[in-house]
């Protein structure tokens, strides 16, 4: 019986003896956990149980980010190159001195954690560019946490100078709250908002003069909830530097004429006090149906935007700039910063420095560009509806930019009419 027992005894420390070797080899051919994200300072970043939070380790300062915003936001490296056959893949080679710009508020942190998301999957993983945040009030810690974790370069907050966020002191204020009202009355869309013209004076005025954009010669413009359609296969400002452009965008149309009633009078004033600002080869006509005596009213839509800031903060553009300034239209109308730079790239830049980009297909509420050409289209893996391409629409203004500069408009334009 004890003989038995002793068999048994030794047959269990066996069995138990086979199970640990299985489990020791079975255990080895699995992944080992990796090393945690970690900041500048050897801290651990991200939701580990004991890890300092942000508040207290400090690294969202102003015009600073952390370590995590260098990674780059694909999942995959096999998925952060494009292989398009005709087409130039991406090939981030010695990138361009530019920075993405947002001009936002902390209460639009989820919308623009959107855009960031379609700009960064579509283009910005491949090259890792800045982003400047500009707000006129600081930025709390959940909008630069947010926006840090999302962007694969440098992220920088900045707080507008209240004297480029205010009424300037020549502005009579009484005369500007019966326009408001006046507007309100009539509902003209913003017609009535203190914000919103200070908001159009400082995109056309100020965004290019702040202390942190200081520090680039180009500049690309995104708005919250915009989006981005198709995958940019090439460096959009190395593009714009290769060509000699320094201005671009993706839509056109007219504005709405009760907002602007005398911006024409203020830019003829312009032009006749500084005939020596104007380019030689002009794009007038893309303004002008009579030589400049009117205005036609089409601008390019200055939500999306991609320009050469050493331009904007030019003798030429700051001279137009102030002249249409001191006659007070931003308060006494509702002159939008998109009149402004278009009207500023029509007279000042010679037409070929302007540039369409049909591959950019772009969103924001209610117009869409979605490139024109199927070939295009399928090659950059694009989602938009091109029923919904706005282009050749009859209130679109772009038909009129391809006629003044000779250009041949892309197969199946006349079936996006």
């Amino acid at each position: 019986m004890a003989t038995g027992n002793v068999r048994y005894a030794r047959y269990v420390l066996f069995a138990i003896f086979g199970i640990v070797v299985i489990y020791l080899i079975s255990t080895s051919s699995l992944p080992q956990y990796t090393e945690p994200l970690k900041d500048h300072a050897g801290q651990l970043l991200g939701g580990f149980k004991g890890a300092p939070q942000a508040e207290d380790q400090k690294i969202y300062s102003t015009a600073t980010t952390t370590a995590l915003s260098s990674q780059p936001t694909s999942v995959n490296p096999a998925l952060t190159h494009f292989p398009l056959d005709d087409l130039t893949p991406s090939a981030p080679e010695g990138k361009a001195n530019a920075t993405f710009v947002t001009l936002a508020r902390n209460s639009d942190i989820w919308e623009i954690a959107r855009s960031i998301r379609q700009v960064e999957d579509r283009f910005n993983r491949n090259y890792h560019y800045d982003w400047v945040f500009l707000n006129d009030k600081p930025f709390d810690d959940t909008f630069k946490k947010v926006t840090t974790s999302l962007v694969s370069g440098k992220t920088h907050y900045g707080e507008i100078k209240e004297e480029h966020w205010s009424f300037p002191s020549w502005i009579d204020q009484d005369k500007a709250r019966q326009v408001r009202e006046d507007m309100a009355q009539r509902k003209i869309i913003y017609g009535d908002s203190i914000s919103y013209r200070h908001m159009c004076r400082f995109e056309s005025g100020f965004f290019f003069r702040q202390p942190l954009m200081m520090n680039y010669e180009w500049y690309w413009r995104v708005e919250p909830s915009v989006e981005l359609f198709c995958d940019v296969h090439y460096d959009p400002f190395k593009f714009m530097i290769e060509n000699k452009k320094k201005y671009s965008f993706v839509l056109s149309l007219y504005e709405y004429v009760e907002t602007i009633p005398t911006l024409w009078d203020s830019v003829k004033k312009f032009m006749k006090k500084h005939p020596e600002h104007l380019a030689a080869d002009n794009s007038l006509e893309f303004l002008s149906d009579d030589n400049g005596e009117t205005y036609n009213k089409c601008h390019f839509w200055s939500n999306f935007e991609i320009g050469n800031l050493d331009w904007l903060r030019s003798k030429a553009y700051i001279d137009f700039f102030e002249t249409l300034d001191k006659d007070g239209g931003f308060f006494y109308e509702r002159w939008g910063d998109a009149p402004v730079h278009s009207i500023a790239a029509g007279l000042l830049l010679d037409k070929s420095e302007i540039h369409f980009f049909n591959d950019i297909a772009y969103y924001h509420v209610p117009f869409t560009h979605c490139p024109t050409g199927e070939d295009v289209r399928l090659k950059l893996k694009c989602h938009c509806n091109p029923d919904q391409n706005f282009d050749w629409k009859s209130y679109s203004c772009t038909s009129r930019y391809f006629e003044l500069n000779k250009l041949e408009k892309p197969a199946g334009w006349h079936d996006q009419q």
